[in-house]
């Protein structure tokens, strides 16, 4: 094979169809490595002892615990709480126990499990009842301090009902009637804290009352004597009345000059009519008011009768006839007599009209006079009347605060409960402990148990990190499985390395068979005449695995040799019990040509080169251009070359024989080398752009491969691996 053949082969296969996730379906897009769901089972398969050993132990702890555990009874009270006191008298209470919302009942709730409620039920607890109560947390007798509040408050349960105002008090013990008792005592303390609550605090609120209403009362009459001192000395003795009268004084002066006014006015009219007369006694004696006068109007009917009288007269007598003359003297003397009336009238009205202005100055001075009174009187009442509120107001509020005080203390002596009793709690009977729960606890066991189970199988997993299954090798170390290769137990090293020549082990042989057929199936392997066989570490069967392989070969035609290159440890003559005398290092070395060192026939079709001992310095030997042509040659004279090298994780012999092979083979032995070596290890081969045709899994032990390989290897697979022979009939068995 010429260099270009070379390069160019281990080039084109080594990224493609061996590169690391490239096989069977371990890996993705971006090279990463994932288990499936069956590499799971296999694991737990592997390690089911450990998962049953683990399940036993935990199983039976939870077994031991749950019988030997002490028997908890638990007593359940309940009490109902009220949204509203009850009420019987309508006063107002101090303390607000109505129950509004979520609030209000959260706050119930938490009063339940309060330290001050676990305190006084602790209180209770005294004589033989708290001797029954301690003796079952007593351990080393009745002189241990135990203190009976943490025992409360880590035993008693408060369960709200939903959608009610009904509480559960849940109280557990070892003693039944502990625990009943227990759990009567919270509900009595519950409702006795809270009438305590509100007496003590309508108490206060009493006491408080009381120093404010004397405060109160103190001020009350302070503003009272205030407002005496300020009657005294405005002399308002009765400021009501006194208004009042000013008031009516008002309206009657008010009125009063009304009527003067009115009264002037008329007077004032006649006054007037009487001046445009110019003392016109006839003129006047027209006017309707002076002619209305009686005596006037009779004298003026005399004086018309007289004048009739003297007219009849005339005409019987004449001027000078005593009864003419005496006609005329009664006229004359009634005239003057209407005139006297008159004049009389004129000065009555005179008179009348300077009484009533007066009058009407008078009526003006005196409701002035009572106005500026009024006046004063106004401005006496606002300071007055602040001083009356004010005192009002106090007197008020001292009545509302006596009152109040008298409500609330009438409140304390009434014993108004917000909750009452609806179930007490009952002992339970003998067989209705709520602990230890056996169905729960053996659940738990039987849970727990599986499942630390299942954490140590995939621990003890974790932290074996050795290669053993068909996802350690081509998922983490990046290979292609080819071939596996069963284990081969009572059996030398000779027998071992002639496995399949003899037939001694017909699995074995087969499984060289199957490691032939996969080697054919691609072209890169079909097609490789030299082949390198290493492995990560010494004891992998690489020598076994190179010499099987070309004796599987052989049997099918094909002229095969194997070289041992391991020129520190050779093994290859002593497995085939042949002598190491002369070698590649003669070769190499010029001292021998290779027809002499070549061991021909050693099987059919199947020569041996030995290493002819060991190098003192085998990288030399094998960098040589010698060892190159050595490796040509042998290309030309045989179909197949295989090459057993050392170990890769040891030196580096293989890396220098590899450029000068088509491909190399990669053996694992079963359950001894740590994943990160054997991934180191094909690291190097991968990366030496020699096409690596795949790993051979060498002894795997039969008894677990149905764990990891049982799509290699089934029980129901060992007819197909019998010998085939004839009895004396000539019959096949």
């Amino acid at each position: 094979m010429n260099p270009a053949e070379k390069e160019s082969g281990p080039s084109s296969g080594s990224q493609s169809e061996y590169g690391y996730g490239g096989y069977g379906g371990y890996g993705d897009s971006e090279g990463a490595a994932h288990r499936s769901f069956n590499d799971y089972l296999l694991i737990l398969r592997e390690r089911i002892w450990y998962i049953i050993v683990v399940f036993l132990v935990v199983f039976s702890s939870a077994l031991v615990y749950t019988t030997n555990a002490t028997r908890i009874y638990q007593s359940t009270a309940t009490v109902q709480l009220l949204r509203d006191d009850p009420t019987v008298l309508q006063t107002q209470a101090v303390v607000d126990n109505q129950i509004r919302g979520a609030e209000d009942l959260n706050t119930q709730v938490k009063l339940l499990e309060s330290a001050n409620l676990i305190n006084t039920v602790a209180e209770r607890l005294t004589g033989d009842d708290l001797r029954q109560f301690l003796a079952p947390y007593q351990n080393g007798g009745e002189n241990d301090p135990v203190s009976p509040h943490g025992i409360l408050a880590g035993n008693r349960s408060i369960v709200p009902q939903r959608l009610s105002l009904v509480i559960a008090i849940q109280y557990r013990h070892p003693d039944r009637f502990i625990a009943a008792k227990v759990a009567n005592y919270f509900v009595d303390e519950f409702i006795n804290y809270n009438n305590r609550q509100r007496r003590d605090e309508s108490f206060k609120a009493v006491d408080d009352l009381k120093v404010r209403a004397e405060s109160q009362r103190q001020k009350v009459d302070e503003l009272a004597r205030e407002l005496q001192d300020y009657r005294e000395k405005n002399n308002m003795v009765s400021l009501d009345q006194r208004r009042d009268i000013v008031t009516d004084r008002l309206k009657a002066l008010g009125m009063n000059l009304t009527q003067v006014s009115t009264a002037l006015k008329e007077i004032e009219v006649r006054w007037n009519q009487l001046k445009q007369r110019n003392g016109d006694l006839v003129a006047i004696s027209d006017l309707p008011f002076v002619a209305a006068d009686p005596h006037i109007g009779s004298l003026k009917q005399q004086i018309s009768a007289e004048k009739i009288a003297i007219a009849e007269l005339q005409e019987r007598y004449r001027e000078k006839h005593p009864r003419m003359v005496e006609a005329r003297r009664k006229l004359e003397q009634t005239e003057r007599e209407l005139s006297g009336a008159i004049r009389g009238v004129m000065n009555q009205i005179s008179a009348q009209y300077e009484a009533a202005r007066e009058s009407l100055t008078e009526a003006r001075n005196a409701l002035s006079t009572q106005e500026s009174e009024s006046l004063a009187l106004s401005r006496a009442a606002v300071a007055y009347d602040a001083k009356e509120r004010e005192y009002i107001i106090n007197k008020e509020l001292h009545d509302h605060i006596v009152s109040r005080m008298r409500e609330t203390s009438l409140g304390t002596s009434m014993d108004n409960q917000n909750a009452r009793k609806i179930d007490l709690a009952q002992p339970s009977g003998e067989g209705g402990y709520i602990s230890p729960n056996v169905m729960m606890n053996l659940g738990l066991g039987l849970v727990g148990g599986v499942g630390l189970g299942l954490a140590f199988a995939f621990f003890v997993a974790f932290i074996d990190d050795r290669v053993k299954s068909s996802f350690d090798i081509e998922s983490v170390i990046g290979l292609p499985l080819i071939g596996i290769i069963p284990q081969i137990k009572k059996m030398d090293p000779v027998e071992k390395a002639q496995v399949v020549a003899n037939n001694t082990d017909r699995q074995v042989a087969e499984a060289f068979l199957t490691l032939h057929s996969a080697l054919r199936l691609k072209e890169e392997s079909k097609n490789a005449k030299c082949i390198l066989t290493t492995s990560t570490i010494p004891g992998e069967g690489k020598s076994f695995t190179t010499t099987n392989l070309a004796l599987t070969f052989a049997a099918h035609g094909e002229k095969v040799v194997v070289v041992d290159c391991d020129l520190r440890k050779p093994n290859i003559h002593k497995t085939l019990q042949l002598e190491n005398v002369k070698g590649v290092i003669d070769v190499i070395g010029g001292t021998s040509s290779l027809d002499e060192v070549v061991i021909k026939d050693v099987f059919p079709n199947m020569d041996v080169i030995t290493t002819g001992g060991r190098a003192k310095n085998p990288t030399h030997v094998l960098n040589s251009r010698s060892f190159e042509q050595l490796i040509a040659d042998l290309r030309k004279r045989y179909d197949r070359v295989f090459i057993d090298t050392p170990p890769l994780a040891a030196v580096s012999d293989a890396m220098i024989i590899l450029p000068l092979v088509d491909g190399s083979l990669f053996t694992i032995f079963f359950n001894k080398v740590r994943r990160k070596a054997a991934q180191f290890a094909a690291k190097k081969l991968l990366e030496s752009n020699v096409p690596v045709l795949g790993s051979v899994l060498n002894g795997l032990n039969l008894a677990v491969s149905g764990y990891y390989y049982a799509q290699y290897y089934d029980k129901s697979y060992k007819d197909y691996y019998v010998v085939v022979s004839k009895n004396e009939e000539g019959e096949e068995r």
